[in-house]
């Protein structure tokens, strides 16, 4: 099995001019002897607004955040960096994975996800031959 990442969301125009993508996200990845561990950033979103889903052997990490509209009433931003909206970001993990073996917790912002290794057949390379 090998971790993987995948982009759902191309877009050149705003690959080029616009990185609010690249504060978003931002995923460590380790790997242990029987598991993978994600380590995923998440500052600022709450538990509630994550949601993790494994579908045709991809991992995929949904958040959301939205913006607090009284902020906006009591003054005027010159420059806004934080973004509102919906993000995801997903890992081809493997089609024998089932969802109840990954687990997952969230603290301090970050999203650790704990993956096992599939487990692989010990096939002997060696082959012999009978002898008459």
């Amino acid at each position: 099995m090998m971790l993987v990442p995948r982009r759902n969301d191309f877009d050149l125009f705003d690959d080029l001019f616009f990185s609010n993508n690249d504060k978003v996200m931002k995923t460590d990845i380790k790997e242990h002897e029987d598991s993978y561990e994600l380590l995923v950033d998440l500052p600022g979103f709450e538990k509630e607004n994550i949601n993790i889903s494994i579908e045709n052997g991809y991992l995929t990490i949904q958040a959301k955040t939205s913006s607090n509209k009284d902020d906006e009433q009591k003054g005027k931003y010159v420059r806004r960096e934080r973004y509102a909206g919906e993000f995801s970001r997903s890992f081809y993990v493997g089609e024998d994975i089932a969802d109840d073996d990954i687990k997952a917790s969230f603290k301090n912002g970050i999203l650790n996800i704990v993956i096992p290794k599939e487990e692989k057949e010990e096939v002997e390379n060696k082959k012999y031959i009978d002898i008459d």
